[in-house]
C-alpha cells in the first residue's frame, strides 16, 4: 500500500465540509469548522475521553441487546415450540428495525438535532426489551426485537451524525477507532454475559437485564451528553426535501460503494453472530460456557482491528486500509468455507480464520463511514441513517439465508460469509480506485 501523509490527531478537523477536491490548503485555516463550530470547540483532552466513553457507552446498547441472547437461542427454540429458522428471524427482525428505523431518525435528527431523537430511541429500546421479557409465542417475541431494533436505530444515527457533526477525514476514522474499543467491550462480554443469566433464570432474565440497561443508558444520554448540531445547520423536515437528499446520496457512486462495503462487511459479521450458536454448540459440542468463551475471543480479533486503525492512520489512506480489510476478510472467509466442507481442520480451522474475519471487520467498519459521511458532512444525520440502513438490512438479510440451508454442518454459515466478505472485495475494487475526497 501507499503510503499517506500524517494524520491529524483525533482532535483536530482535518478536512472542510464544502472543500470539493483534494486541494489541502484549508486544513490549516483557523476558522475551519465542524457542525458550524469552531475546530477549536471541538472535543480535546478530558473533554475528548469522555466524549469518546459516554457515546462509546450509548453505541454499546446495540451489539449488547444482539449479542446478550445469543448463547439463549436453543433455549429459546425448545420453551416456544420454535424451528431453529424462526428463532434466527427474531435476530432479523432486530436488524431490520435498526436498518428501517435509521432511515426515518436520519432526517429527523438532522431537523430537530441529536439528543431529543436519541433520548426517544433508549425509551423505545426500554419498552421493547419489557415487551420481549413477557413474550408468549416466537411472533411475539419477533415483533419485540422490530421494536427492540427501532430504539436501537436513533441511537445508531445519533452517535455516528455527533462523530461526524465535530469531526472529518482521517480524525473521524480514528473517533469511531475508539469508539469501537469501548463498544468492543459488548460483544465480548455479552455472550458470557447471557450464558450466565441462563445458569440462575431462563432466556426472559435477558430482556430483564437489557430493560435496566437501557435505563441506565437513558440517564447517562440526558446529563452527560450536549447537542451538537447548532440550529442554523438544521434541515427543513419535509418529504420532497429528504428524498432530494436521499437521492444525492444515491447518485454518488463513490458513497454507494462505502455503503455496500459496509453493509457486506456486516452482512459478513452478523452470518458469524446468527449462526455461530448453532455451530458452534449443536455441530461442534461446545457448552454453553465454552461458546461464551470462544465467542468472546473472537471478538478481540475485531477489538485488535479496530485498534490498529488509528496507527495505521498514520502511514495511510482510509481506503488503502478499507481495501485490505476486506482483502484479509475474502481470503479467511474462503479458507473457512474449504475447512467446513472438506471436513480439513476440524474445529481450529474455522476458529482461526473466523478471527481474522473480525479483525477485518475490525479495520473496515471505522473507516467505511468515516470516509461516507466526510463527503456528505451537510446531510451527517440522513447519510449515517442510509450507511446504517444498508447494514443491518443486508445483515438481516444474510441471517435467514444460513437457516434456511439447514443446521447440518458449518457449510451454510461460512458459505454465506464467504460470499458477502467476497463482493465486499469485488465492489472495493470497483469503487476505491483513486483517492477519495469530500463530494
Amino acid at each position: 500500500m501507499t503510503a499517506a501523509p500524517e494524520t491529524a490527531a483525533p482532535e483536530t478537523l482535518t478536512e472542510t465540509l464544502t472543500d470539493t477536491s483534494a486541494d489541502d490548503s484549508t486544513h490549516d485555516h483557523p476558522t475551519a469548522t465542524a457542525a458550524g463550530r469552531p475546530v477549536d470547540d471541538t472535543p480535546s483532552g478530558g473533554a475528548y475521553v469522555r466524549f469518546v466513553l459516554v457515546l462509546g457507552a450509548l453505541i454499546a446498547i446495540g451489539p449488547l441487546t444482539i449479542d446478550t441472547y445469543l448463547p439463549a437461542l436453543p433455549a429459546i427454540t425448545r420453551d416456544l415450540g420454535a424451528s431453529e429458522s424462526a428463532v434466527q428471524l427474531t435476530l432479523t427482525g432486530i436488524l431490520l428495525g435498526m436498518g428501517l428505523g435509521q432511515l426515518l431518525v436520519g432526517p429527523l435528527a438532522d431537523a430537530v438535532g441529536r439528543r431529543r431523537p436519541l433520548i426517544a430511541g433508549l425509551a423505545l429500546h426500554i419498552a421493547a426489551s419489557v415487551f420481549c421479557a413477557f413474550a408468549p409465542s416466537i411472533q411475539v417475541l419477533t415483533v419485540g426485537r422490530v421494536l427492540q431494533g427501532l430504539g436501537n436505530a436513533a441511537v445508531a444515527v445519533v452517535s455516528m451524525a455527533m462523530v461526524r457533526d465535530q469531526f472529518a477525514g482521517s480524525a473521524a476514522a480514528t473517533m469511531l477507532s475508539r469508539l469501537m474499543l469501548v463498544m468492543g467491550l459488548a460483544p465480548v462480554l455479552a455472550p458470557t454475559l447471557g450464558g450466565a443469566i441462563l445458569q440462575v433464570t431462563s432466556w426472559r432474565g435477558v430482556f430483564v437485564l437489557l430493560a435496566v440497561a437501557g435505563t441506565m443508558m437513558v440517564t447517562l444520554a440526558s446529563f452527560a451528553l450536549r447537542e451538537t448540531l447548532p440550529v442554523h445547520r438544521r434541515r427543513r423536515l419535509a418529504f420532497r426535501p429528504v428524498v432530494a437528499t436521499y437521492g444525492s446520496l444515491l447518485r454518488d457512486r463513490t458513497f454507494v460503494g462505502l455503503v455496500l462495503i459496509s453493509g457486506l462487511m456486516f452482512a459478513t459479521l452478523f452470518s458469524y453472530i446468527g449462526g455461530s450458536s448453532f455451530v458452534l454448540q449443536d455441530i461442534y459440542g461446545l457448552s454453553v460456557a465454552q461458546f461464551g468463551l470462544v465467542f468472546g475471543l473472537n471478538s478481540l480479533g475485531f477489538l485488535t482491528g479496530s485498534q490498529v486503525n488509528p496507527f495505521l492512520l498514520r502511514r495511510f489512506e482510509p481506503r488503502l486500509l478499507v481495501r485490505a480489510g476486506v482483502t484479509i476478510g475474502a481470503v479467511a472467509a474462503l479458507l473457512m468455507l474449504t475447512s467446513a466442507a472438506t471436513g480439513f481442520g476440524g474445529l481450529p480451522l474455522i476458529l482461526a480464520p473466523l478471527w481474522f474475519i473480525l479483525f477485518a471487520c475490525g479495520l473496515t467498519l471505522p473507516n467505511t463511514p468515516a470516509l461516507a459521511l466526510t463527503r456528505h458532512g451537510e446531510a451527517a444525520g440522513t447519510a449515517a441513517a442510509l450507511l446504517g440502513a444498508a447494514q443491518f438490512v443486508i445483515g438481516g438479510a444474510a441471517a435467514p439465508l444460513i437457516g434456511a440451508m439447514g443446521s447440518g454442518s458449518a457449510v451454510p454459515m461460512t458459505l454465506v460469509m464467504a460470499l458477502t466478505a467476497s463482493l465486499a472485495l469485488v465492489v472495493a475494487t470497483l469503487t476505491l480506485r483513486g483517492r477519495v475526497v469530500p463530494a
